[in-house]
C-alpha cells in the first residue's frame, strides 16, 4: 500500500488507495471479453498485490512466462459523488495497452506503458458503496513494433536486457473532485527575475470567470500569494518572489545538490463568493540552468557534473519499486 499521495505535484488530501490485493487471471486464448469477464467472477482464480508486475516476486504470482493478457478484478468501497461532484480513476501506468471497466460499462482505454492516464467513472457508478472495477491488460513480448526499453523478449534476459513488466505497475487511486477542477500545473522558476511561472490546466472552460489563488511558502514562512482571474480552461501567470530579489536570500531559496530546497505551492480555485471548491497542493525548485563557456551552470555557477545512470529496476518487483519510499516521493 502507497502511504503518499501517488501524484505529489498534484495533491489532494482526500483519495483512495488501490493498491493492495486484486483477483488476477491470465487469458492466454484472448477469450475474455467474449467471454464477458467484464463482470464475470469465475475466471479470476488467482490473487495479485498491485502494482508489482505479474512476473516479479513481490506481486505474489511470479510468473516469468510471456503472456500476452491479463485481467484483474476488484471491489472497490466508493460511494457515489454528490452533485457537482466526479469520480476520477487513476492509474500511473499499465504496460502496455489497458482497457478498464466499471461495474461491467467500458470507460475507457490506454495505450503507453509508462504514461500515467485517468478515467471520470461517476456515470458508471451504481447506487451503494461498493463498485466493481476490472482492468484488461494485454502485452506482447514478440511485438517489435511495441516500446520496451531494456524489457527482454525471451524467455529469460539476456545481454543488457531484464525481465519483463507486465500489467499494472504504477500506483491506481481514486478521488471525487469537483466537476471543476485542476487537472494540471506546471512551474517554470525565473532566478535573476526573481518570479515563477505559473501554468494551470482546468478539467473544462469554466461556464463564468473563476479565481484562482496560489500562496507559495517556504516551511512556515508566506513568501508570495497571488490571484488571477480566469476566463479559460488553461492560463499562465506570473508570480513575483520579493525575497528573492536580494542575492543574500539565494542561499535559502535555491534548490541544488547540496541544499535540495523545495518551495510549497498551495492552489486553490474559488468561487464568486470566495469559498475554495478544489485545492491542491504542489511544489517547486526554485534554481536556474545554462550553459557559459562549456560549462554547466547551476544558479549561474559552473558545477561539474558526475553522472550515474539510474536503471529505475528492482529484482524482486521489476520496473515497480519494492516500496513507497522508492517510488515516487519528491523528486530533486
Amino acid at each position: 500500500m502507497h502511504e503518499q499521495y501517488p501524484r505529489p505535484q498534484l495533491v489532494r488530501p482526500e483519495w483512495l488507495d488501490l493498491c493492495g490485493e486484486w483477483r488476477f487471471a491470465f487469458d492466454d486464448a484472448d477469450a475474455g471479453c467474449g467471454a464477458g469477464w467484464a463482470t464475470a467472477q469465475e475466471p479470476f482464480d488467482r490473487t495479485i498485490t498491485v502494482p508489482y508486475p505479474y512476473e516479479s516476486e513481490l506481486s505474489g504470482i511470479g510468473d516469468p512466462s510471456p503472456r500476452p493478457v491479463a485481467w484483474y478484478r476488484r471491489d472497490v468501497e466508493l460511494a457515489t459523488p454528490g452533485p457537482g461532484q466526479r469520480v476520477l480513476l487513476h492509474f500511473g501506468a499499465v504496460d502496455h495497452t489497458a482497457q478498464v471497466w466499471v461495474n461491467g460499462v467500458h470507460v475507457g482505454g490506454h495505450s503507453g506503458g509508462h504514461t500515467p492516464f485517468s478515467f471520470d467513472v461517476t456515470d458508471a457508478l451504481v447506487d451503494g458503496p461498493t463498485q466493481l472495477v476490472v482492468v484488461r491488460a494485454e502485452d506482447h513480448a514478440d511485438d517489435v513494433t511495441q516500446p520496451r526499453g531494456k524489457q527482454d523478449w525471451l524467455d529469460e534476459p539476456h545481454g543488457i536486457f531484464y525481465k519483463r513488466t507486465t500489467g499494472i505497475w504504477q500506483p491506481v487511486w481514486a478521488e471525487v473532485v469537483p466537476d471543476l477542477h485542476v487537472v494540471e500545473l506546471h512551474w517554470t522558476p525565473d532566478v535573476p527575475g526573481a518570479v515563477v511561472a505559473c501554468e494551470v490546466a482546468l478539467s473544462r472552460r469554466p461556464d463564468r470567470p473563476v479565481r484562482l489563488r496560489v500562496r507559495l511558502c517556504l516551511g512556515d514562512e508566506e513568501l508570495a500569494e497571488h490571484t488571477v482571474r480566469i476566463r479559460d480552461a488553461h492560463s499562465r501567470f506570473a508570480m513575483s518572489i520579493p525575497a528573492a530579489r536580494h542575492d543574500m536570500h539565494h542561499g535559502r531559496l535555491l534548490w541544488s545538490p547540496e541544499r535540495p530546497t523545495l518551495i510549497e505551492a498551495d492552489v486553490e480555485v474559488l468561487d464568486e463568493g470566495g469559498a475554495a471548491f478544489d485545492r491542491v497542493g504542489s511544489y517547486f525548485g526554485f534554481r536556474s540552468t545554462g550553459v557559459r563557456d562549456g560549462r554547466f551552470l547551476l544558479n549561474g555557477q559552473p558545477m561539474f557534473l558526475r553522472l550515474a545512470l539510474e536503471q529505475g529496476y528492482w529484482p524482486q518487483s521489476h520496473l515497480a519499486a519494492p516500496d513507497a519510499t522508492r517510488c515516487a516521493g519528491k523528486p530533486n
